[in-house]
């Protein structure tokens, strides 16, 4: 066994969102490197699938279902982790929910759910798990944002406002424990990714939804949550669209919230009809249990030209500006 795997080998990780998607991702990705997992998610059937599958990868994991909007339950996962590793030496704040639609269409308890389950759940897991690092003198917190903490989604006013605030909240946390060298709080940025993170969403624009191109392997994040185990730093960003899309909004932002919302828009008029419905949002589903979503070649082969070349467009429009900018 190499030094990675005897490290990681010692560790206990606790993964919130963890029955699908970047979440599951990651569990499998550390079950490989010999961690001790405690998975935690609102679908315990799942939850026990998962388990299976990271122990015959060579890890040990322990499912808990648990619902991040409950402190209670966030609190009962953080006893239950400690019980099973003797510590918690690593903490991923990973469930969210998205709801799209025009805000006033979305229905307030909706909105609110979302709140709950990205900004309040991450905020309370940080909450929870402080004392247990404070008191060990160590421990690694990752907050999966993703690309929506730096850059806005119209049609999308609560998320938004939960990825922004999620972006506040740690960096204020961050302050507060520069006395603590060996707690080290990591933000991730991912660009959009190919999970079933989207036929899970509340969808209250009455067309199909699908993920904006280019939609990243989760894999690839799993692989950075890794690597910020090893070496813990402030942020990382995982993919060169999160990297293009924080500096377009960062320079140009009223420009660019006109050309996303531009797109949004003639996307909707073009796609296929569908009622609303609140997805994952109040109660779970049975469907979209995977890693993938299977938005990557499906997408790029039926993506519809006129939409693909305004997504060209914004690029172009972006990038020429910020040439101009640097010449004037």
């Amino acid at each position: 066994m190499n030094t990675s795997l005897q490290a990681m080998s010692t560790k206990t990780v606790v993964i919130t969102g963890a029955s699908s998607g970047v979440g599951k991702a990651m569990a499998l990705e550390l079950a490989r490197e010999g961690a001790k997992l405690v998975l935690a998610g609102r679908r315990k059937d799942a939850l026990d699938e998962l388990v299976a599958e990271c122990n015959q990868l060579g890890g040990l994991a322990l499912a808990v279902p648990a619902d991040m909007r409950s402190l209670d339950a966030i609190h009962q996962l953080a006893s239950q982790a400690f019980q099973f590793g003797g510590s918690i030496d690593v903490w991923i704040n990973n469930a969210g929910v998205l709801a799209a639609g025009n805000l006033e269409e979305i229905p307030a308890e909706v909105n609110e759910s979302v709140i709950r389950t990205n900004l309040l759940g991450y905020i309370h897991g940080a909450h929870t798990v402080l004392p247990y690092f404070k008191e060990q003198g160590y421990g690694i917190l990752i907050n999966n944002i993703s690309v929506g903490g730096w850059f806005p989604t119209p049609y999308g006013a609560a998320y938004t406002a939960s990825k922004f605030g999620l972006r506040g909240f740690s960096e204020s946390l961050k302050g507060e424990l520069q006395d603590y060298p060996d707690i080290h709080i990591c933000d991730l940025y991912p660009g959009f990714l190919d999970t079933p993170g989207i036929q899970h969403a509340a969808n209250y624009t009455g067309k199909m939804l699908k993920p904006a191109p280019p939609v990243y392997d989760p894999r690839k994040v799993a692989r950075a949550v890794v690597a910020l185990i090893n070496n813990p730093r402030p942020q990382k960003t995982v993919g060169a669209s999160a990297v293009f899309l924080r500096m377009a909004y960062m320079l140009f932002p009223a420009l660019t919230r006109t050309i996303t919302s531009s797109v949004i828009r003639t996307y909707l008029k073009q796609a296929a009809p569908m009622e609303h419905q609140s997805g994952n949002i109040l109660h779970t589903v049975p469907y979209g249990t995977s890693v993938d979503g299977g938005w990557r070649k499906p997408m790029i082969r039926s993506m519809n030209t006129k939409a693909g070349l305004v997504a060209a467009g914004v690029a172009g429009v972006l990038i020429g500006a910020f040439l101009l900018g640097r010449k004037s």
